[in-house]
């Protein structure tokens, strides 16, 4: 098997909730990807085919510097997200995401734990992301998890439009290494 089809059990959320690797042609993803276009049309009034075909698929697998996971509970899924090659040492977060119905649960915190875990696993030491000026509530999990805004968070975010992020990740302990804390 595959890491794409293995589910991979996510400590300390809901019993039950897996995460797996899956490529965007998926079926599981079509949710993620329906309710996104149906998000950014109604907070920006404009088609989201754009934004959601801006990168080629390819982009989020391993051979180009990326993965996509969705976290799944009773098979079906409730958050994903995913990371793309930015530049050599940089990730860029994608599509990060939670269904309607399963929101103001941590399911988008453990989502950017395992997309960061993921992020060095294959070696990149920084994430980069945006969110737009509409998403209040991106905006405050980005800020409430570490990341550190590009922006002036003093200005009306519609004044500048994508809201740039960034975070700086640790290199992996090497075995027998341990880590400072």
């Amino acid at each position: 098997m595959t890491a794409a089809t293995v589910p991979t059990p996510l400590p300390g959320t809901l019993s039950g909730t897996v995460t797996v690797r899956v490529p965007v042609s998926d079926p599981r993803v079509e949710p993620l990807l329906r309710e996104l276009a149906a998000e950014y049309t109604a907070r920006y009034g404009e088609s989201a085919h754009a934004e959601l075909t801006r990168y080629p698929d390819e982009e989020f697998t391993a051979a180009y510097g990326g993965v996509l996971l969705l976290l799944l509970e009773r098979g079906e899924p409730v958050a994903g997200g995913a990371f793309r090659r930015y530049d050599s040492g940089t990730a860029e977060l994608k599509r990060v995401w939670t269904h309607s119905a399963h929101r103001r649960r941590g399911l988008a915190r453990r989502v950017l734990a395992e997309l960061e875990s993921e992020v060095v696993r294959v070696g990149y030491r920084r994430i980069y992301l945006t969110t737009g000026p509409r998403q209040p509530e991106a905006r405050d999990l980005y800020l409430t998890s570490g990341y550190t805004p590009l922006f002036d968070t003093t200005a009306d975010p519609e004044s500048i439009g994508p809201l740039p992020f960034e975070k700086h990740l640790p290199a992996p302990a090497r075995p027998g290494e341990a880590r400072a804390l």
